[in-house]
């Protein structure tokens, strides 16, 4: 009986591990939708929650509005967190981008925390083929849940932004950032270092599985695709967005939520006004779609999902 019983248990756990992940996505952008997504996953956020977001550059105004994520960071009881930039602007300076958190209006409705602002913390990662570590904001050992709240849109460098490179880069300090860019080589005057692209992008996806490691999977990742600019919220003068909102996606797999996201771009209808073109332009020129094979390849997620409309 008990063999039976181990039997039994077997085929559960590997149907479980061949489960294609659930992406939950609706088309509405609103505070309430936020929370609908979120609640969606079945996961309570619980002790210390971080809500990692880019809080944007001096001149952008295309990031996700405090307005916007209110409900959500009220719901889990997040504190917002940041990192320093690595290339000047109103972001790299910790003064500076207090100014910038404060131009923006986070501090005026959330606790925020710039995680690098004193220190930073040297994580494991499981892929050592270019970083041997990944340089993160020391705060992050000061947190136990994290809510990954990504503005999904163009990135100049990595083709596209979504949750895993909200997740490297962006927990990324000063010195982690310049780290990836290099793919290991530096840890300051990166553009002087700049690695091969997919080297870039193997060193993000690395150093993403890192922090989802580190944090012991207690992650939630959601995109919000809107403003869908070629250009990142790291860009002051952004291009103006050529496509049209599409909606908000989240899941507990972030190779599966940005797969998504990816393919509702790539899917899309271009009609005037609602074009899609410059969006898939940016992404192949940098190869972006390479970020979410190799992190599938080192074990991070699936790129194959079932989609779930909340909308229906």
């Amino acid at each position: 009986m008990k063999r039976i019983f181990f039997i039994a248990a077997l085929a559960v756990a590997a149907l479980a591990a061949t489960a294609q992940p659930k992406v939950y996505f609706t088309r509405e952008i609103t505070p309430e939708s936020l929370v609908r997504v979120y609640e969606a996953l079945g996961v309570e956020a619980q002790g210390r929650v971080c809500v990692k977001i880019s809080t944007g550059e001096g001149g952008n105004t295309h990031y996700l509005k405090p307005t916007l994520i209110r409900n959500l960071v009220d719901k889990v009881s997040g504190t917002i967190v940041e990192c320093c930039t690595a290339y000047g602007g109103t972001r790299q300076d910790p003064k500076k981008h207090w100014e910038t958190i404060h131009d923006h209006g986070f501090d005026s409705l959330f606790a925020v925390d710039l995680m690098d602002e004193r220190d930073e913390i040297r994580i494991p990662v499981c892929d050592r083929k270019h970083i041997k570590y990944d340089i993160v904001g020391a705060h992050l050992a000061n947190y136990d849940f994290m809510v990954n709240l990504a503005h999904f849109k163009g990135h100049a460098m990595g083709g596209y932004g979504g949750v895993l490179k909200n997740a490297s880069i962006g927990v990324a300090s000063t010195a982690g950032k310049a780290y990836i860019h290099t793919a290991g080589k530096a840890t300051q005057d990166w553009f002087k270092q700049i690695a091969p692209q997919d080297d870039f992008i193997e060193s993000m996806a690395a150093a993403a599985q890192a922090v989802h490691e580190y944090m012991g999977g207690r992650v939630v990742y959601i995109n919000v695709m809107n403003n869908l600019s070629v250009d990142c919220d790291c860009d002051g003068t952004p291009e103006r967005p050529e496509m049209k909102d599409v909606g908000v996606c989240a899941s507990l797999d972030p190779v599966a939520v940005d797969q998504a996201c990816l393919d509702m771009v790539f899917s899309h209808k271009a009609t005037a006004g609602d074009d899609n073109k410059p969006l898939i332009e940016r992404i192949n020129r940098q190869h972006g779609t390479y970020m979410t094979e190799y992190a599938e390849r080192l074990g991070l997620g699936s790129r194959t999902y079932t989609l779930v409309n909340l909308d229906k």
